[in-house]
């Protein structure tokens, strides 16, 4: 689920124990400890974004951070300021990625700094392909852009007496961020500047729970507005546990697009959008009747059902009707090609690849992944001019499910623990802010159906929430035209 791929599945995790309140505190002055150093490395650039022209200046910088936990860091971001403007109230993006907990290089070269990785539409082209381009879509003409790497990844390091697992829970992860932030934006005299969050995966979490501090602290950051990306803020609602009739509901539209990509089923003229429109209605209809009736639906509504199926998702009925009317996202993975011996992939499931012996496969989307690294270490030489790129640390610190405090009582964001309702705290609070909830058609670790019950089921203003799908997987920005797009939705988010 979160940022699995960017991390080989190393991501979720909890400890028992409810963590304290914790907020951002003042640091005295000090040595940075971060991996690039107490000085700033700042670089002017030049380019063409959202069709404007204009000079920028990339900062790459250390700044540390404490908050009442005891805990303290040198938290290193890379901002991208537009020079020749008033930046005094000019709208700044602070992006981040999942885990939990990786770096951002991910939403960084992978989609919206101003520069990514092209990736070709063709899902079978070798990585040899692959390049670094100027990213004329990014939206750093409309707002400044901030990418945050947490502490123990990247460059950032914890200090003093911190242990990196200090950090490892949702509250004192997200109190971090909301300490980071406050400081970016004094040390640069941006304290009136508009704050919006673009978080994905994992950090759709990070992102509510700085949404619930934000309502809960006296002196809050100016946060407008957030993009959810990749979101798994309602997790509970739609993991696929065999009783939970609402997640083979919410399942089913991106089960739908991934069949309708490989033509295993009949298109009939219909539109990728047309087909999943058409799926979603049945299934939030008919299907969901079905399920909820169970045992008792009748012979001759099961093999209906079950025919339906079979036309949405190029499984056949016959294995419906014998497997209770449904498939998991896992177990479509591994029946849509099982002719062919091939395994669908979890975060894009446009790649295929072979199903070994044992019955898995490495997650054929992971080459994305694995090429931004790449390309952002020389990204950071060449053209960021950062001395020692080679001490980026790209991996999580967090090891399994026992790794990490999600803030819950039991086993992780598996249980009911209701992270939207730190939005909906601070969308009552603010009649401003904003929401935008986006997913890609072919992630079959955060879903279509899932983004669209996290907009109508979490008691979200629906005058202030837009929600937006994109060709592509949990990577989606890895598709040029959904690059555009999602720099799109994010002007429109911060206008």
């Amino acid at each position: 689920m979160m940022k699995m791929s960017m991390v080989r599945s190393a991501a979720l995790a909890l400890t028992l124990a409810m963590p304290q309140v914790v907020t951002a505190q003042t640091v005295p002055p000090r040595e940075s400890v971060s991996a690039i150093g107490k000085e700033a490395v700042k670089t002017v650039h030049r380019g063409t974004y959202g069709g404007v022209r204009l000079r920028y200046t990339a900062t790459v910088e250390a700044i540390p951070i404490a908050i009442s936990s005891g805990a303290t860091a040198d938290i290193v971001s890379f901002a991208y300021t537009r020079d020749g403007v008033d930046a005094s109230r000019r709208p700044v993006i602070f992006l981040f990625n999942g885990g939990p907990i990786v770096p951002s290089p991910y939403v960084h070269i992978g989609g919206l700094g101003p520069k990514r990785v092209a990736f070709p539409d063709d899902v079978k082209a070798a990585p040899e392909t692959f390049k670094l381009v100027d990213n004329s879509y990014s939206p750093v003409d409309a707002a400044d852009l901030v990418f945050i790497d947490p502490a123990s990844t990247g460059f950032s390091r914890v200090t003093g007496g911190t242990k990196a697992s200090d950090f490892f829970s949702n509250v004192t992860d997200a109190a971090q961020f909301i300490a980071f932030i406050k400081a970016w934006q004094i040390k640069h005299g941006r304290e009136r500047s508009p704050v919006y969050l673009f978080g994905e995966s994992y950090g759709t979490h990070r992102a509510a729970e700085i949404a619930k501090q934000t309502a809960e602290d006296p002196a809050p950051i100016p946060l407008k507005g957030i993009f959810l990306y990749g979101q798994a803020v309602n997790v509970v609602e739609w993991s696929q546990r065999p009783a939970n009739i609402t997640s083979y509901v919410a399942s089913l539209p991106t089960i739908a697009a991934t069949a309708w990509f490989h033509g295993k089923i009949d298109r009939k003229g219909r539109s990728i959008e047309e087909f999943i429109a058409e799926a979603t209605s049945w299934a939030t209809s008919r299907y969901l009747a079905a399920l909820y009736q169970g045992s008792a639906l009748g012979e001759t509504g099961r093999r209906d059902i079950a025919a339906r199926l079979e036309e949405y998702s190029g499984i056949p009925a016959d294995w419906y009707l014998a497997n209770d009317l449904k498939i998991t996202k896992e177990r479509y993975r591994l029946e849509l090609f099982k002719t062919e011996k091939l395994l669908l992939g979890r975060q894009d499931a446009r790649y295929t690849a072979p199903v070994t012996d044992k019955g898995g496969a490495v997650d054929p989307a992971e080459v994305l992944g694995d090429s931004i690294i790449a390309f952002f270490k020389q990204y950071m030489r060449s053209d960021l001019k950062v001395a020692d790129p080679d001490k980026y640390v790209s991996q999580s610190p967090v090891t399994g499910m026992t790794g990490w405090n999600w803030g819950a009582a039991a086993m992780g964001p598996f249980t009911d623990y209701p992270y939207y309702q730190g939005i909906a705290k601070l969308m009552a609070k603010d009649p401003e802010f904003r929401l935008t909830i986006g997913n890609g058609y072919f992630d079959t670790m955060t879903t279509l159906g899932g983004a669209e019950l996290l907009a109508t089921q979490s008691g979200f203003d629906p005058k202030r929430v837009s929600v937006r799908f994109y060709d592509g997987g949990h990577m989606g920005y890895s598709v040029d035209a959904t690059a555009r797009k999602v720099a799109d939705d994010i002007r429109k988010l911060a206008r």
